[in-house]
């Protein structure tokens, strides 16, 4: 859950420079329901332990669906510049994700260290769960995938990618600075806002 911990080092930081939560109800997010379907999507097809995805078919196709709607969700605010690092971090996620066929690459030693090895034993029984497929000779683009992880012990340890590093990083950096500024847009040229409609 790496995003989540980069919610917290976000708002710790714009805290921290005197900013306010409220200042990020200034923001105009076009479409954000594009979100909560990528995340409903997530969740139907997210494995836990040995649980199986709440959506036992098709789950590729859905995996690459959610990262569709994160797409347009982030093509559709490029405006404010740090979506366009977020939209590296997804970028990067979803080549290897399409690389394998609609499954995110995990690492089982990686699993192992961030306690889960319960994931890790699901993965190595059936080769796959959910998203999730075990990284191997057979699945391409692995410096991609899911090698990294917090240790096991530390609040929401998971293995995570690259892309999810770069994703975190566009969301706190988001959020460390709209809390301080108004929430415009980035334009060039004078720098105000654009006329609205």
């Amino acid at each position: 859950m790496p995003l989540l911990w980069a919610v917290g080092i976000g708002i710790v930081a714009g805290l921290i420079r005197r900013g306010n939560l409220a200042n990020l109800g200034q923001l105009r997010l076009r479409a954000p329901w594009l979100i909560l379907i990528a995340l409903l999507i997530q969740v139907l097809i997210f494995p836990v332990g040995t649980r199986g995805p709440l959506i036992p078919g098709g789950t590729a196709y859905l995996h690459l669906v959610s990262y569709a709607s994160l797409a347009a969700f982030i093509g559709l605010n490029r405006r404010y510049s740090e979506f366009l690092i977020m939209g590296v971090g997804l970028a990067l996620n979803l080549i290897v994700v399409a690389a394998n066929g609609g499954y995110m690459p995990a690492s089982a030693t990686a699993l192992d260290r961030a306690g889960l090895s319960e994931v890790a034993a699901a993965l190595q029984e059936g080769g796959r769960s959910g998203n999730t497929i075990l990284m191997g000779e057979g699945t391409r683009l692995n410096f991609l995938g899911d090698f990294l992880y917090l240790p096991g012990g530390v609040p929401l340890a998971s293995a995570f990618s690259i892309g999810d590093i770069v994703l975190g990083l566009g969301l706190a950096v988001l959020l460390a600075r709209r809390m301080v500024n108004r929430a415009r847009p980035n334009h060039q040229g004078t720098g105000s806002d654009p006329a609205p409609g």
